[in-house]
């Protein structure tokens, strides 16, 4: 177990590194790009500490291509908008900066459990759900991306002046689908290392996807948003349609078929 503490000392290491320049110059560039650079340098080293298997590389590649894609969309978006308003309240406060790096880094460390449980494995397994998780992570992160994109044109394109909220392309067969995508990533990862893990690994490696689903559904994600969203937009009735027609997560068939029709 000695790795994972070493895992978890690298990386709220890094975010106490990246935190000291972010609170000095008071900017969110580093701030918003942080995340995904922790997730790449702890699985890298990870992987380079593993026997460094096909199904080592494998899960690196999915990490990496995960990392790269959030990480590349983050530094757009945060050049495009100057700051994140989510940090207007802690900025210029050390100590409230400070927690959130730290909560960051211990988040970025419970995530990857699976797969620092993966890489510590001497002979991995590649079996029918191995090969089924990569589909889920795959589709994962297409959803991700694509809700990204579409909800990052909708904001700058001028569209949003005529409807606050956005009602195309993914976000008509859910309000929420790039959280989804999230999901689907961690979850997907998890069934391609799970026929490798034994005993309490299995358990262990299982608060991955776990933490970010109940973290996304019930602290900092879908919560926070709803409630943003209903305090703008909740008096017109327009809004309260697109809620009755758009589930909160999970498509429908009907959602799907909306999302199709355009």
């Amino acid at each position: 177990m000695d790795f994972l503490v070493l895992a978890l000392i690298a990386s709220v290491g890094i975010n106490i590194a990246m935190f000291l320049p972010a609170f000095a110059f008071k900017t969110d560039k580093l701030t918003d790009i942080s995340y995904a650079v922790t997730f790449a340098f702890v699985a890298t080293v990870a992987f380079l500490s593993s026997r460094q298997d096909l199904a080592h590389l494998l899960l690196l590649i999915a990490i990496l291509a995960w990392s790269v894609r959030l990480g590349g969309f983050l530094l757009i978006r945060i050049n495009k908008m100057g700051k994140d308003s989510r940090f207007d309240d802690m900025r210029d406060k050390f100590w409230s900066f400070l927690k959130f790096w730290l909560l960051q880094g211990v988040s970025v460390f419970v995530v990857l459990v699976a797969g620092l449980l993966f890489f510590d494995v001497n002979r991995p397994t590649l079996t029918i759900l191995s090969w089924v998780g990569m589909v889920v992570f795959a589709i994962g992160l297409l959803l991700e991306a694509t809700a990204d994109a579409q909800k990052f044109r909708f904001k700058f394109s001028g569209k949003k002046k005529k409807n606050g909220w956005i009602d195309q392309g993914v976000w008509r067969m859910s309000r929420h689908p790039n959280y989804l995508g999230e999901m689907m990533v961690w979850t997907g990862l998890y069934l391609f290392v799970l026929p490798s893990l034994e005993g309490l690994a299995i358990a262990g490696g299982l608060i991955s996807p776990l933490y970010i689903i109940a973290l996304l559904m019930f602290v900092s994600g879908v919560p926070l948003l709803e409630k943003s969203a209903e305090k703008k937009w909740g008096n017109k009735d327009a809004y309260q349609q697109y809620k009755n027609e758009v589930p909160l997560l999970i498509p429908t068939p009907k959602s799907i078929k909306r999302a199709l029709s355009g």
